[in-house]
This record gives C-alpha cells, sequence and structure tokens, in this order.
C-alpha cells in the first residue's frame, strides 16, 4: 500500500507522521488550494457574528480564517459549535469552548442531533464557512426556527500541477488515495489525463463521508471505504492502521 495524500498545503502532517510512523510509504500531493476570501464585506459579517446566539465553523480553515478577520477577538459570549473532531481542535487552540459533532457522525447531519440544536426559536445563527458549500445545515436550522446567516471567510481553488504530475504517481506505485472532501475528489479528476484513468479507478479511494462516497461511485470508483470522517484516527481505521 502506497498512499496520495491531497489535503491543502499545511494540512498533511499529522496523517504524514501516523504513516511514518507505522512505516507506510506515501507521496503529498496538496489538491485544494485554500486562499481568504474577499474581505469586502467582512465588517457587515462581523456584525452579525458578534449578534449570534449561536457559531457553527464547518472546518478548521474557517476557524483559521475567521481568527484572521477576528484578530484574534473572539466573544466568550456565544455557544460555538464545531461539525469535526479538527475543528473543535482548532478552537481549542484559540481558547474557544465548544461542543463538536459526536464522534459517530463527524458531519452535519451529525451536529443536526445534538440536543441544543433542537429548539432554536428565535435564536441567531451564523455558520461560518468557505465560499458555497452544502445548504443542508443551514436549512435544518431554520426549519427549526432559527435565523441563520452564513460568513465566507475563504474560498477553494484547483492548484496548479504539471501534466506530468499524474505519471509520476502511477510511476511510484501509487495504489490508494486520501480524499476528504468533493471538491478534492473534483480536482483529483481534472488533473488526472484520461489516458490514467484505468490506473485512477483502480486505486482504494478513502472518503469522509456518504456524500463523497456516492459522488465517487458516480465517478467510476469502485473500491471506495468511507472513513466517516476526515479526522486522522478515522482515516488510519478506514485504512485498517489503527492500533
Amino acid at each position: 500500500m502506497k498512499l496520495l495524500l491531497t489535503r491543502p498545503e499545511g494540512r498533511n502532517q499529522s496523517m504524514a507522521e501516523a504513516l511514518s510512523q507505522r512505516g507506510v510509504p506515501f507521496t503529498i500531493a496538496p489538491l485544494l488550494q485554500v486562499v481568504a476570501n474577499d474581505a469586502a464585506d467582512h465588517e457587515h459579517k462581523k456584525k452579525l457574528f458578534h449578534q449570534s446566539d449561536i457559531i457553527i465553523f464547518i472546518s478548521t480553515n474557517a476557524v483559521e480564517y475567521a481568527d484572521i478577520a477576528l484578530a484574534s477577538d473572539w466573544p466568550k459570549d456565544k455557544q460555538y459549535f464545531a461539525v469535526g473532531q479538527a475543528t473543535y481542535a482548532a478552537l481549542q487552540a484559540k481558547g474557544i469552548t465548544a461542543t463538536e459533532a459526536p464522534e459517530s457522525c463527524q458531519q452535519t447531519e451529525g451536529l443536526l442531533t445534538l440536543p441544543s440544536l433542537q429548539a432554536l426559536t428565535a435564536k441567531r445563527i451564523t455558520i461560518v464557512r468557505g465560499v458555497g458549500g452544502r445548504e443542508a445545515l443551514a436549512s435544518a436550522l431554520a426549519k427549526r426556527g432559527a435565523q441563520v446567516d452564513y460568513w465566507e471567510v475563504y474560498r477553494r481553488a484547483c492548484p496548479e500541477f504539471d501534466p506530468s504530475t499524474a505519471f509520476e504517481w502511477q510511476a511510484q506505485a501509487i495504489n490508494t488515495i486520501v480524499i476528504t472532501s468533493g471538491e478534492i475528489l473534483d480536482n483529483l479528476i481534472t488533473l488526472v489525463p484520461k489516458e490514467l484513468f484505468a490506473w485512477l479507478h483502480a486505486c482504494h479511494i478513502i472518503v469522509p463521508s456518504e456524500r463523497v462516497y456516492d459522488q465517487a461511485i458516480a465517478a467510476g470508483f469502485t473500491r471506495v471505504t468511507n472513513a466517516k470522517a476526515a479526522n486522522r484516527d478515522a482515516v488510519l481505521t478506514a485504512l485498517g492502521l489503527q492500533d
């Protein structure tokens, strides 16, 4: 087994360390670029942020870019929630006490099962995320009585790769690819030339959710494992490498 780690720059270290400890070879190739969103409407969004009762963070990038926009001046009188374990840890690192989605479902659907997010009449909620994304969370919260706003603090882009890069992956005998979002899967398919699709579709793909699992199957992959989360331990378990 040789893995391709595809998270954005700076987000693969934990997984790389775990694989190195286990003697599992890997290559790092970030397939998603994350950059700060246009700050033109940040002042208005920050005002809504400060007026909110509940703040929900979708990703670690949401935490990091919000921290920059807030100049690390976080209001303490809010209820903070994190969709996943890594996002929860990122908030902790900023000194923010938060509630995370259940370990059994570190996704939007898990977050929506929390008792504190059931009766939301007259509650104001800000969801901090990147540009775009699913609307399921906001829709469900609104149905429970909340007024929901978005603060989109970053955006995603597809990095540029030399056309020969995918041939190098094949030559390196990459046979397992860790995918942590639908955008990364889309970028992988875009970057790999059609003549390598037979190799690509033969790879074992690790995905973080049922949604991305369905996306991978629809794209022609046949060896797909749903880790049910994007964090290191979930991926290691899906790979059969967890202690």
